[in-house]
Formats: structure tokens, sequence, C-alpha cells
């Protein structure tokens, strides 16, 4: 296995994705602006967050890496997930807020972009195929379920608060109606803001991986940092990242846990093979 890859295998028939709470620059930490840049979009304290999916015996997947080496959860040939909308490349050049990344001249061209894909975005992927495959020897049905947080207020990518809760499930194709309305129903009695297919419609994880005929169903959900940390309006060195707070923490994961219950629920229903 990949020192920057890791894999927790559980008998459950949920893997849980964690693609970008990484904060590891490798080799190319000096051809970055300055490092705190480079880790400034990671999804801080969220494998925190999950720190429960293993109470579960969820299989768990995880990457050191910081996204801004590369995006394991952008479409490999580079075409937008979001067209017409601001977002970042596959390996990124700039932060969510359009700061450049890189030093002027050190930015990857397409050849490393490549090498890149095949050290880090290649094996990622791999591995999630790898563990939903061996789960579908056992269970019916298989839930992957893609771990993401951002900043409540990132104006260049979109207008106003985001809500506290986002699940994306691409338009509904990446999973079964059925569970969809199960996990909606609980963000809607959990008493924070929620959003179901809004401006985060789940990224390459979910979309590539997610085929509710072939038993393979895939949700992302982003959640507002707000919903388990303190999130400054403007962010800069000194505030960046705050850390975890207990409080809400501890009730946006009352959520979470309803939500794995019922993912389980539904991924536990019929037959085994």
């Amino acid at each position: 296995m990949n020192s920057w890859l890791s894999v927790r295998r559980g008998g459950a028939p949920l893997v849980v994705s964690l693609p970008h709470t990484g904060t590891d620059l490798g080799p190319l930490q000096d051809r970055f602006v300055s490092p705190w840049l480079a880790r400034k979009d990671a999804d801080w304290h969220v494998d925190a967050l999950y720190g429960f999916a293993a109470d579960y015996d969820a299989t768990i997947v995880h990457t050191s890496l910081s996204r801004s080496l590369i995006d394991v959860n952008r479409d490999p040939s580079g075409a937008s997930l979001y067209p017409g909308q601001a977002t970042t490349e596959l390996c990124p050049t700039t932060t969510f807020d359009g700061e450049p990344l890189y030093r002027a001249g050190a930015e990857p061209d397409a050849a490393e972009v490549a090498r890149r894909r095949e050290q880090w975005f290649d094996p990622y992927h791999a591995a999630l195929r790898a563990e939903l495959d061996r789960l579908l020897q056992d269970h019916p049905r298989v839930a992957l379920y893609d771990c993401h947080s951002i900043r409540s207020r990132v104006p260049r990518l979109f207008d106003g608060e985001l809500s506290a809760f986002n699940l994306g499930t691409n338009a509904g194709a990446s999973c079964d109606e059925a569970l969809r309305l199960r996990v909606r129903d609980i963000l809607a009695a959990s008493g924070q803001s929620f959003a179901v297919d809004g401006r985060f419609k789940g990224g390459w994880i979910t979309r590539s991986l997610g085929r509710p005929a072939n038993g393979v169903h895939a949700l992302q959900m982003e959640i507002a940092c707000r919903a388990y940390m303190i999130d400054p309006d403007t962010v800069d060195e000194r505030n960046w990242p705050q850390p975890l707070d207990a409080e809400r923490a501890g009730r946006t994961q009352a959520t979470l846990r309803a939500v794995f219950d019922a993912i389980l629920a539904y991924t536990s229903s019929g037959r085994s093979r």
C-alpha cells in the first residue's frame, strides 16, 4: 500500500471516502507560494468529524496528500464538473478564492499533470473500486459516502452563505431515489439548513462510481465549516484553520450518525449474495 493512501477495511456495506483532508505537500512544497495557501482549502477536521465511522465497521479510504497536489474528486480528463461556474482544476493552480498557488513559472504542465494522475489519482480510485467490489461479494447493495467540507462563504464559488448540509447525488443519478429521500428527510429534521443537489451535486467520485443498477449507491456530503467550527467570513494565516468546536461538531455528528444509520438500513435490506 502506498504510504500516502490508507484503507481501513470493514465488513459493513459502506465505504467512506476522505479525499480532501490531507495536508501533505511532499517534495513540491517549495513550488507553492506558501504552505498555508496550498493547504487553505483542505477539508479541515473532516476526518475527526467522521471519527465515528469505524463504529459502524465502515471501510475508510483516506489520502494524506493535499488536494493542491492533485484533486482526486475532479474529472481526470480535465473537463469541468460544473460548466459555467468557477471551480478548480485536476491539479489546482489557484485557491477557491482565485489566489495563485504556484510561484511564477512553477505551475505543472500537461506532462506533470499526467504523472501526478498516474502516481496519485489512479491509485485512490483503484482503492475505492476494489473495496466496493469486495463488499459487493457479501452484500446486495453498497453505499459510497464521500466526505467534504468548505467555508460557509466563498463568493467566487457561490453567492451568500452555503447551507450547513449539502447532499449531492448527481441530481439523483448516483443513488436510489428511496435512499436519497431518506437522507434528505434526516437533514430536514436536523434543525440546520440543507440543500439537495444544489451548488454541490457530487464530484467525480460520486458521479463515476455511483451505479445504482449495479448495487453501488454514491452520495456526497458537503458540510459548511460553521457546522463544526468557527468559520470567519475572511480567513488568513492568523485565523485559519480554527480548531474543531465540540458543541457544533457534536450537534452535526448526531445528524451524520442518523444519516449513516439510514444508509446501512437501506444497504442491509434484501438478501445477501
